[in-house]
Order: structure tokens, then C-alpha cells, then sequence
């Protein structure tokens, strides 16, 4: 599904990756963890295809072709979802109407045809229940007054109707509460498919007493320096993550 290639990115002329090299099978959910400052999210946007990442060597595929030579909007309609760590608002679009928007965009870009208000509804509001969100935020503009927690429903939300081939979640449990945490954490596992992939970017173990992981890759100033199954995040749940700041080359992968 996805394979990152000895990835260079700089930003604003500071190297922020350092080689990564990171392979997510279709069917399977990877996790992201590392400190502050690792360069986890500058990773979830250069895969979305934010401007000012640059990317200075390596190359990344995706479903076998090449990711980087994509525009944005090109990589959503391909199957890439980015969930924000922090969800923008967007005053005067009507949170409903977003989401169908984006919708009719994929399933023209599949040939496919696009639904009409009523079908839409029906999937809209099961979509709704099932991530516990109140239908009465449709009447808003996308994110505009909703709590964090909310916000990060709602992104679970589009993604569960968009049903991405991968989908990146960049810091989804930050600010939730237990409720909130599990109720998201539902609707990951519920999307969970041999057909679709994961990236799972945390600072923290505690999403993954919910979601168990296929693998465990700890990214520390900028490289990758171990990976393993999810033994691997309860240790850093007990130890931290200083233990692990060596030079990368020296970091054996488990």
C-alpha cells in the first residue's frame, strides 16, 4: 500500500527527515510513535502534500505508483486520507454539505454516480451513530464551534464515508477523553480491512490498548530506529524515549 524510500524533507531550509524507509502492506495498521519535535507530523503532511515540505531526496509509493508527483487533491482522490492533529474550521461550509462534496468528487473520479440526497442521508446519519456524533452539528460549518473532541469525531466521520484506501491519522487521540478515545478508536478498528491500510502516528500507548497494531515504528530526530509488534509501545509506555536516542545506524530493528 505504502513504501517510503530513504525520505529527505526540509522545511523552511532545516532537514526535519533524515532518511526514513517505512512499508505498510495493505490489511494492516501501522503505528507512529516518538517524542515532540520527531518528525511524525512533518512525515503526515508530506504524504498529504503540503507546499512547504520539501522533499529533498527518496520517493514514496503509493498503491505502486508514485505518491510525490501528485497534487494534493490528485492523492485524495487516489484513496490518501490525512486526519489533522489539529482540524481546521471552515466558516460559511456547512459541515454536511463538505462531506457529500467530497464524496460526489471520489465516486466521479471513480465513474461512478454520485448519490442523491436521500441515499447520502442514510449513510450520513449511520456514520454519524456509529462514531457518537450529534447530527445536529451538520447544521454548522465544518468545525466551527465544535469542542476537540468533536472535531476529531468529525474527521472520523469523512473518513469512515470516504472509506480511504490508506488513511493517516495524525495525533487523533490528543485531547480526548476516555469516552471520546474509545468511540474513535471504534471507528478505526470498524474500517480495518484486507482492502485498506492505516498509518497511526501517537505520542502515547494509550489508543493502542484499544487498537492493537500489526507493527510499532519509533521515529526520534528524524529517522526511524526501531520497529517491532506492539510489546514494542508498552515498553516505551514504562521507559520513555530516551533510551533510544543513539545514532539510528547503531539501532538494531526488532
Amino acid at each position: 500500500m505504502l513504501e517510503i524510500r530513504d525520505l529527505h524533507v526540509s522545511v523552511a531550509g532545516t532537514e526535519i527527515l533524515r532518511g526514513i524507509d517505512l512499508s505498510v502492506p495493505t490489511g494492516e495498521v501501522h503505528a507512529l510513535m516518538g517524542p515532540n519535535g520527531s518528525g511524525k507530523s512533518t512525515l503526515a503532511s508530506t504524504l498529504a502534500g503540503k507546499r512547504e515540505y520539501e522533499v529533498t531526496q527518496g520517493e514514496v509509493l503509493f498503491q505502486g505508483e508514485d505518491l510525490l508527483g501528485l497534487l494534493p487533491d490528485q492523492r485524495a482522490l487516489a484513496g490518501l486520507f490525512l486526519a489533522f492533529q489539529y482540524p481546521p474550521e471552515l466558516p460559511g461550509v456547512r459541515n454536511r454539505h463538505f462531506i457529500k462534496a467530497a464524496l460526489d468528487a471520489l465516486l466521479e473520479h471513480r465513474g461512478d454516480e454520485a448519490l442523491n440526497a436521500r441515499q447520502f442521508d442514510k449513510i450520513y446519519r449511520a456514520a454519524s451513530k456509529d462514531i457518537g456524533m450529534d447530527t445536529e452539528l451538520t447544521k454548522r460549518s465544518v468545525n466551527e464551534g465544535f469542542s476537540g473532541g468533536e472535531k476529531k469525531r468529525n474527521e472520523m466521520l469523512q473518513m469512515a464515508i470516504l472509506d480511504p484506501a490508506l488513511a493517516i491519522l495524525d495525533e487523533t487521540d490528543s485531547g480526548l477523553d476516555i469516552d471520546a478515545l474509545r468511540l474513535i478508536s471504534e471507528g478505526i478498528n470498524r474500517r480495518r480491512s484486507p482492502k485498506n491500510a492505516t498509518l497511526l502516528v501517537t505520542h502515547y500507548q494509550r489508543i493502542l490498548g484499544y487498537i492493537v497494531p500489526d507493527m510499532v515504528h519509533v521515529l526520534i530526530d528524524g529517522r526511524i530506529v526501531r520497529s517491532g509488534g506492539r510489546e514494542l509501545a508498552e515498553e516505551l509506555e514504562e521507559r520513555g524515549y530516551d533510551w533510544l536516542r543513539e545514532p539510528a545506524a547503531e539501532i538494531p530493528t526488532a
